[in-house]
């Protein structure tokens, strides 16, 4: 079991290609994933609102799958650290909250600028782009995130997703570093 815990923003959750892939990295045990009810009613309320075409109902779907692939990733009891901290952005103070109470050692972002690296360091935790974070988590087990991958890509079957589409989509949301890396593993996705 893993022992390295992440918490993941709702930015990077946002995605359905990324949120797919860092739940299937979770559930390989290389690292526990973490996210709050209201991170997931975050992305839920965006991508709502960015896609008219999607339901309530299915992202809620979405939202209990998670819960359920993810053992013991929802975090809970973080509310009272919430009004101690201090962001450039008052809105991701339930993010660095809930990082705190789960001990994570990381938050997976896209968005840096709002978590200084002079405030986490204060508790221990970095601030990570999720093409960083991958990109570790490769070179930390490259065979088993290459099964990740190959399992998570064979999942997609209305429509099907070829290796190539997969890393377009992925350099598309800047997993730049992360799709550089996997093509020298494609024969194994």
């Amino acid at each position: 079991m893993a022992t390295f815990t992440a918490l993941l923003d709702a930015c990077v959750l946002y995605p359905a290609p990324i949120r797919d892939l860092l739940v299937h990295l979770a559930k390989t045990g290389l690292y526990r994933a973490k996210w709050t009810d209201k991170i997931h009613d975050e992305w839920i309320r965006n991508l709502l609102t960015d896609r008219p075409d999607l339901t309530k109902e299915q992202l809620n779907r979405t939202r209990v799958l998670m819960d359920k692939a993810v053992l013991n990733g929802l975090v809970h009891n973080y509310e009272d650290l919430i009004q101690a901290m201090a962001l450039p952005d008052p809105d991701d103070r339930h993010v660095l909250a809930a990082a705190i109470r789960c001990r994570a050692d990381v938050i997976v972002t896209y968005n840096l600028k709002d978590f200084p690296e002079n405030i986490l360091n204060k508790y221990d935790i970095q601030a990570q782009h999720p093409d960083e974070f991958i990109s570790h988590l490769i070179d930390l087990a490259p065979g088993t995130v290459c099964f990740s991958v190959k399992n998570m890509r064979e999942t997609l079957k209305n429509p099907p997703y070829n290796i190539s589409q997969m890393f377009s989509t992925l350099e598309e949301l800047g997993l730049v570093q992360t799709v550089s890396t996997l093509r020298d593993y494609a024969e194994l996705l």
